[in-house]
Parts: C-alpha cells; structure tokens; sequence
C-alpha cells in the first residue's frame, strides 16, 4: 500500500489556503466590479451580483475615459521597458566584460541610485522638467522612469554576464564578429532570462507609479491609468461599480504579463541565485 505522508498533506493545505488568500481579493474585485451603488450601499458588498451589470465596465472604457488612459499606460510602460532594457545591457555589458579605468565609478555610481528615494527628486526634477519645458508631455514621466528603472537593472545584469564564459566573445572576434555583432548576436541571446526579470520588474514599477504622473502631468491627453483612475473618485458622489471595473481593468494586464513571462523570471531568479 502506498504510504501518506502526512508532512506532505500539511505543505499542500498551507499552500491551497495561501492560494485562496491571494486570489480572493481579484475574485472579490471582480465581482465588486459587476456591481452598482444600490446594491454595494445595501449591504451586499461581499457576496454575488445579484445582477451582473457589464454595463460598468462600458462605463469605464468610454465614459470615465478608462480606455485613453489605458493606452498610455501601455505605451508609456513598453517605452520604458524596451529603452531601460537595452541601455541597461549595454552597460552591463560594458562593466563586466571589458577592462577599462572607470568601470568601478560607473558601478557605483548606479548602484547609488538603488538607495534614492522617489519622494526625494520630486522636486528637483520638477524643476527640471519646468525648466526643460516638458512638464505635461510623455517625456516627463517616461525619462524619470527610465532613470529609476536602470540602477537595478543595471545592477541585475552585471551578475550574469560576469559569469559568462570569455571563451565565448574569444571564439567571436577569431571569427572576425565586431564587438557590436558579439554583443548582440552572442551575448544577449545568453541572458534573456535575466532581461526578462528586470523587463517584468520594470513593468510593475511603472505600470503602478503614481507620484510621478499625477505631479508631472496635468493633461488628460497624456494622464496614465493610475492617475485616471483615482480622478474616478467624486467630490460628492462616486459609482463604485464604475471604478472598480477599471481597477479590474488595470489589473489584468499584470496577471497576462505574469502568465507570459513567469517561467522566464524564474529560471532568471534561480540561475542568479545559482551563480551569484
């Protein structure tokens, strides 16, 4: 007879209830979300609809301007990850493979950024901007997003290509590939894990970042979901149903790119702790 275990039983009931406990707060918000003011205010806040109003989330999409804000989020993010990306590799790159006088001021120098706070530059790139004349604009919160999301990816990477072998890039250059051509071709290929991590890190910093957009941008044309979304709240009054369709509306697309990208943020998060 096959033995139980009961050590093993224990482990997966803590996981199933951990499980539910985390899910429950999506479950509950999309239900929340299918609801109107009548029946949250009449005490059936926790339960079911008792009748599905779909209509919140049409609401949201066109009247509330949900779907405008929608799109800027997706574009703001995918700037930055596509450009804090690449630069970050470049200099990572730069830092662990190749010898010259200033690479360890240049690791310092970014591995200070990991220890500045946001609130900290408000004000000082604030003026900035003001004075740059980009206040209200995309590029205001698409640079200093670019700025915060580097130090940590920067710091991220240099981890993995310190632990690729040389041999690699020496068989490259006997070939006759350019430094370009290696980087690209070779190397960058090798450490898609990791870019993988530091793209998901760098889309939950910035698809959630609030203070930065709600201070920088005034205009509706270019405000982000976040920002959007808190605007929802009414001074006397506010359709909660609506609202919280479009807080369902931002949560999606962190639970798709999780979906997409999570066996890649684990292989990169166990083979930096494997090397590391």
């Amino acid at each position: 007879m096959k033995k139980i275990h009961i050590p093993d039983i224990l482990l997966q009931v803590v996981l199933i209830a951990f499980a539910v406990i985390q899910l429950y707060p999506l479950v509950f918000l999309f239900f929340f979300s299918l609801k109107d003011n009548n029946e949250i205010y009449g005490g059936n806040v926790m339960g079911l609809p008792r009748q599905f109003k779909w209509s919140n989330y049409e609401n949201a999409l066109f009247n509330a301007n949900v779907g405008n804000y929608l799109l800027n989020s997706i574009f703001v993010t995918l700037v930055v990850i596509l450009i804090s990306g690449v630069l970050a590799c470049m200099v990572s790159y730069a830092i662990a493979r190749m010898t010259v006088k200033i690479n360890g001021f240049v690791k310092t120098f970014f591995s200070l950024g990991l220890m500045i706070p946001l609130h900290a530059v408000l004000l000082p790139v604030f003026i900035m901007l003001k004075n740059l004349k980009m206040l209200d604009t995309y590029q205001a919160i698409i640079i200093p997003y670019i700025a915060f999301a580097l130090p940590m990816a920067i710091f991220f990477m240099i981890g993995f290509f310190q632990t690729l072998p040389r041999e690699l890039e020496e068989s490259a250059f006997l070939d006759g590939c350019s430094i370009y051509r290696t980087f690209f071709y070779i190397m960058l290929p090798l450490v898609k894990p990791a870019l993988a991590t530091i793209s998901v890190f760098t889309f939950l910093s910035t698809w959630n970042e609030m203070m930065f957009a709600i201070t920088f941008i005034n205009s509706e044309k270019y405000r982000t979901l976040t920002v959007g979304i808190m605007q929802m709240v009414g001074k006397y009054t506010t359709d909660w149903g609506t609202m919280g369709a479009g807080l369902m509306v931002a949560t999606v697309p962190t639970i798709v790119i999780y979906l997409l990208f999570s066996k890649q943020v684990q292989s990169g998060m166990v083979s930096g702790a494997v090397k590391g």
